[in-house]
């Protein structure tokens, strides 16, 4: 695995998992510093005019030093568009860099779009009681919500229902469930041969072997 890289991620849970998918893939023979993994907390703050510098900062650093620069963010509602968006702000400012959108590359969405396709096929009731669960929300009129619908959770609730109902109740069990906790290498939880994976871990063998 090359040395010389830094990766730009959206928040702590990106950054938690591309760590260890990284660990994963090349066997715990990895060059990953504090630095190697930078998160942006938030696509938009990688172009924001009060933080964008400090990011072109690091790219020029990485790119002068003959590394690499990765942005893995997430698709969000319109790949394409994203995609678009970045790219035309990378050349606007001259930053070299290799970019793959969340979760595939090519489809809308994000981190947590990924991860609830590569949960441990054994546990795929768990996902069955909760998509039951939405259907069930999705079908209660509260009268005095005049007609509004209820809100259904966010994607983030859902993974984290799924980890809790894996992991014990005590406190200590409970702290696996959160972002910087969790274990995407515990066999029993997650799916790292999964084949929705193949084309982030293509992208990253791609440009780091």
């Amino acid at each position: 695995m090359r040395k010389d890289y830094t990766i730009f991620v959206e928040g702590e849970a990106d950054e938690h998992f591309i760590r260890q998918l990284i660990e994963f893939i090349w066997k715990g023979n990895t060059q990953i510093t504090p630095d190697s993994i930078v998160p942006t907390n938030g696509y938009s703050n990688l172009m924001s005019m009060d933080r964008q510098q400090t990011y072109l900062n690091t790219m020029q650093r990485t790119s002068d030093d003959g590394g690499i620069n990765l942005i893995i963010f997430d698709a969000d509602d319109d790949c394409s568009a994203r995609r678009k968006e970045i790219l035309e702000w990378g050349k606007k400012n001259n930053a070299r860099f290799e970019l793959f959108l969340l979760p595939d590359n090519s489809s809308p969405g994000a981190l947590e779009d990924l991860l609830e396709r590569i949960i441990y096929p054994d546990n795929a009731p768990i996902m069955d009681c909760w998509e039951a669960y939405e259907e069930s929300l999705r079908n209660i009129q509260l009268p005095w919500r005049n007609g509004k619908p209820l809100t259904t959770p966010a994607k983030k609730t859902k993974i984290y229902a799924y980890l809790e109902a894996l992991v014990g109740p005590s406190n200590s069990q409970k702290e696996k469930i959160k972002e910087k906790n969790r274990d995407y290498q515990n066999p029993y939880h997650w799916n790292l041969h999964a084949a929705t994976l193949l084309s982030l871990i293509t992208f990253l063998k791609t440009h780091l072997d």
